[in-house]
């Protein structure tokens, strides 16, 4: 018996650290062939992918990092825009380069990276997954340029899964809550009073298990699922991976 994903092709952005490198980790354990790229950090473990360095946020080279995947892999079957970034962008405070850096990495890089795999995937059908969140959704008063960032992806998501379902590629957008790096870093701005807040909310707020999820056994079956054949009936959709904190319906 075969492995879920067998022989899936699979390329993953920003698939150095955190939610990328866990969806590295998962996928190809599940069969999967799969590509990560990275930027400026390089993979902790190289094992599990063929790598390439790519800036998502330049055109040129997302598209090119597209193209030797494909030749890589002889197609593409799923895209997995994991690469992005966290900044602090407090509303009264805020400038060009924050307000630049904060679309660049985060929207203008699903841009990218998205058109280059539909150009791959039209003519067979495909899945896309992009990493939306729930500040896009609820807004932030202490990163608003990261939230209006990702309230960007989730529209473009919407957008791009209407107009290329007809060509059987689906485009769909996950809002985690999760430990990575990232997170790490959101933590290391904040006083040791307020972290000890945060975690009396998380354990009040998150009703699975009381604090942010595990990337690999909480996102990874996640990213299987989407990746796969089973998921081919679902396009448009902004899913939330966080034990409840923020649900989207509500």
């Amino acid at each position: 018996m075969g492995t879920p994903l067998e022989n899936r092709r699979i390329l993953v952005t920003g698939a150095a650290t955190g939610i990328g490198a866990a969806a590295v980790q998962v996928l190809s354990a599940a069969g999967a062939r799969v590509v990560g790229t990275f930027h400026n950090t390089e993979p902790a473990s190289r094992s599990g992918a063929s790598w390439i360095r790519c800036d998502a946020t330049d055109q040129q080279a997302a598209e090119q990092a597209v193209a030797e995947s494909v030749a890589e892999l002889g197609g593409l079957d799923v895209l997995i825009h994991a690469a992005g970034s966290w900044q602090l962008g407090v509303p009264g405070q805020l400038d060009a380069e924050n307000i630049r850096n904060m679309v660049e990495v985060n929207f203008s890089s699903t841009v990218f990276t998205n058109q280059a795999a539909y150009a791959a995937m039209k003519e067979s059908g495909g899945q896309i997954i992009n990493f939306g969140s729930s500040e896009g959704v609820i807004g932030s008063p202490v990163s608003a340029t990261y939230a209006a960032a990702k309230a960007a992806v989730h529209a473009w998501t919407r957008s791009v899964a209407t107009l290329w379902g007809p060509d059987g590629v689906t485009v769909n957008a996950l809002a985690p809550a999760v430990q990575t790096p990232g997170a790490e870093r959101r933590w290391g701005t904040m006083s040791p009073n307020a972290i000890e807040q945060m975690n009396q909310h998380l354990k009040s707020a998150i009703p699975i298990g009381g604090k942010l999820g595990d990337p690999v056994k909480d996102l990874g079956p996640v990213l299987m699922f989407l990746s796969s054949d089973a998921a081919k009936f679902i396009t448009g959709q902004l899913l939330a991976v966080d034990g409840g904190l923020r649900m989207m319906g509500a």
